[in-house]
Parts: structure tokens; C-alpha cells; sequence
């Protein structure tokens, strides 16, 4: 499969940099923020999901009806919406946007955040139900008759749906770094989303992902493609790049003490698995690898996505190709100063990575500066 690029697309001017607390839907500075992610060439916006949040669905729709190429990932915790009812909305974008939606589900990282919108399940318990909720999925997107259903979590009789994706299913991808998410993931998904960790350590998840799914009877040409995410902070220089990297930095602690940042002050240590693995390794060093620096994970208490690539750009592009020699092959970058981060990344960095791919033998090499680099098919 071809190394593709993902993004969000924010709703409005406000940042972790330049925060405006309570500021709603602007709707010119979402069309204009996807356009630029269609014009440079990304390939997919994530729309994310936070039980005080905008619905992503919404916003999904508005960007399908300004952008010609952009996929949509509508991010989507199975407590919010009944699974007969995101099959048919989930496939009715998906015609909207002439076969661009994609699902990224999110089984409940936070008991707390659960609670805010009445899911009480524990942390197993929401897994059985995800990997229910994607099987009902299918089936409703597939099967051309009335069927019922008597699951542990979901039961219904004769649901008929008439809403059909574009390409006779829609993409679905599954992100963790639980046993349980390895296992529904590796065995279900279309795509597995990672956090951004040294090469070492997203290898050995690479592997743990596999590894479910060639227990679950998948071949190896049908194993999820892997979603790795990072937060680059990159420059025209590595001079250049480091001083805004300390300068984000310094934004991101002096907001959080204030009580404007993402993350109180206060905030108790985050449930999930992935954020904890994040925290554990940000404890070895703040620079791993070719260009991973974690200080930014400290500094937002490991809140989703928050590992940074700092560099120049050439830097940045090299280090992404670290990951897709591992076997990832869908790359999300998205900054601290939204909109312009994501400019410079289409100008100056998915020129960089996907002219290196271009260089890419028949053996699967990439050839780059007189070496020969194996990249492995994700």
C-alpha cells in the first residue's frame, strides 16, 4: 500500500499556542483549513471525538462538501451511537463524499470520561462491545436482507439497511496499546492507530498487532495498516527548529499553569495504556532515536497524541521514512500552530518523504544519498 498522510482539520483559530477559550465552529476557517489539507496533497483528516467536543460527523460533512480528495475519519465511541444507526450515517457521508469516509473507533481510554455521557462498562467490557459494534457494522453494510441480533451488548430484530457505502464497505480503524485493542484490532481492523514511540518499541507493537491477526486466521496481505502519529515541530534549519521547539515548550507549561491549557494543573495520571507507555518512556531521555523528543508528553500529562519530531524539515522527512521502513504506512502530523504547521508540512515535507518513495525499487528498496534502505511492506 502507498504511504499516506493524515491531518486534523480544526474547527477554529484557537490553539495549544495561541488557546481562545470557548470558541465555536468558524466555519470559513474549517473550509479554508481543508482545502489546504486537499491542495497539499494529504490524504485524510481525522475528526476527532471528546464528550464536550463538536460532532464529528458535522464537521466531516462540511469538509467532504470543500474538499475533492480528502478522506474523512470520523472518530466514534461506541456509547454514543447505537451501531444501526452509525451504519447507515457512517455510510450516508460516505456516498455525500463519493466513497471517502473512513471510522476510527475509540473504545473508552478514560473511566471518567465514560461517565460524562453514561457508559459506566469497564475497560474489558468496552472491548467486547467494539469488537460487537464492528462486526454489526459489516454485516449491516453487506448483507441485502433483514437480520436480527442477540449479542452480549447489542440485540435488535430485522434491521434492514438501505444505505450502502460507496465501495461496498467503509474503512475501519482501531488505535491502543492494550492487550485488548491488540487483540480486537489485529483481528478486525482495516487500520491500527499508534502513538508516536521510539522504533524499537512501535516495532515491537507492529508485532504484538500481527500477531492477533495471524491468530485470527488473517493472511499476511490482509493485516491492518499501521497509523503511527506524531506532533513535528520543524524549521528550515535544525538551529531554527529547536528554538521553536523550546518555545512551544514553554507555551505548553506556562498555559497549563495558568489553567488555559489542555490539561488542568492537577490532572491525576492518565488511565489509558498508551498514555502511561508514553510517560514511561519519556523518563529515558527527552530525544530518542533520530529526532523523537518528549518533553511535550510531560507537558501535557501524555493527553493524546504528544510525541514530537524536531527538526529540520529534511530531518523530519527522515525520520518519518524511519517509520515507514517499519511498516507504517499512514503517517499523521499535525503541530502546535494548526493551520501554518500544516502548511509547512505540505510545502516542505511530504514533498521530501514521497520523493524518496518515488525512488522505491521492485524489491520494495528506497534508495537515497548512494544507501539502500528495506522498507517493509505495512
Amino acid at each position: 500500500m502507498p504511504t499516506e498522510f493524515i491531518s486534523l482539520a480544526f474547527p477554529n483559530a484557537s490553539t495549544e499556542l495561541s488557546p481562545i477559550p470557548g470558541s465555536g465552529v468558524d466555519p470559513d476557517f474549517l473550509e479554508r483549513y481543508a482545502r489546504n489539507l486537499d491542495d497539499y496533497d494529504f490524504n485524510y483528516t481525522l475528526q476527532p471525538y471528546d464528550s464536550g467536543g463538536f460532532d464529528p460527523f458535522t464537521t466531516g460533512a462540511t469538509i467532504a462538501a470543500h474538499t475533492k480528495n480528502l478522506k474523512i475519519i470520523i472518530a466514534l465511541r461506541p456509547n454514543t451511537l447505537y451501531p444501526t444507526v452509525a451504519a447507515k450515517a457512517l455510510a450516508t457521508l460516505d456516498q455525500l463524499s463519493k466513497g471517502r469516509a473512513v471510522v476510527h473507533f475509540i473504545a473508552g481510554g478514560s473511566d471518567a470520561e465514560q461517565a460524562r455521557e453514561g457508559d459506566f462498562l469497564n475497560k474489558v467490557e468496552r472491548y467486547e462491545r467494539l469488537e460487537e459494534y464492528i462486526r454489526i457494522l459489516r454485516k449491516a453494510w453487506s448483507s441485502t436482507e433483514a437480520f436480527d441480533w442477540e449479542g452480549k451488548h447489542y440485540q435488535f430484530k430485522q434491521f434492514q439497511n438501505r444505505v450502502r457505502p460507496v465501495n461496498g464497505t467503509i474503512p475501519v480503524s482501531v488505535g491502543g496499546s492494550s492487550d485488548e485493542a491488540y487483540r480486537v484490532g489485529g483481528s478486525l481492523a482495516d487500520i491500527f492507530g499508534l502513538w508516536g514511540e521510539p522504533l524499537k518499541e512501535t516495532k515491537e507493537q507492529i508485532d504484538r498487532i500481527y500477531a492477533e491477526a495471524e491468530k485470527a486466521g488473517r493472511p499476511a496481505n490482509d493485516r491492518p495498516r499501521i497509523w503511527v502519529t506524531f506532533r513535528p515541530i520543524t524549521a528550515e534549519t535544525e538551529e531554527l527548529a529547536w528554538e521553536k521547539a523550546h518555545r512551544t515548550l514553554d507555551a505548553l507549561n506556562s498555559h497549563r499553569a495558568a489553567g488555559v491549557g489542555k490539561v488542568p494543573t492537577n490532572a491525576p495520571p492518565p488511565q489509558n495504556v498508551g498514555s502511561q507507555r508514553l510517560l514511561d518512556i519519556a523518563k529515558k531521555g527527552e530525544v530518542q532515536d533520530r529526532a523523537l523528543w518528549y518533553p511535550t508528553v510531560t507537558a501535557t500529562n501524555a493527553r493524546g497524541a504528544s510525541t514530537a519530531l524536531v527538526g529540520s524539515y529534511q530531518t523530519v522527512a527522515d525520520s518519518i521514512l524511519d517509520y515507514v521502513k517499519l511498516g507504517c504506512d499512514l503517517i499523521s502530523i499535525r503541530g502546535y500552530d494548526n493551520l501554518n504547521d500544516a502548511i509547512d508540512y505540505g510545502r516542505y515535507v511530504l514533498p521530501k518523504v514521497r520523493s524518496a518513495l518515488e525512488k522505491e525499487g521492485v524489491n520494495g528498496e528506497v534508495k537515497k544519498e548512494g544507501e539502500v534502505a528495506t522498507i517493509v511492506d505495512g
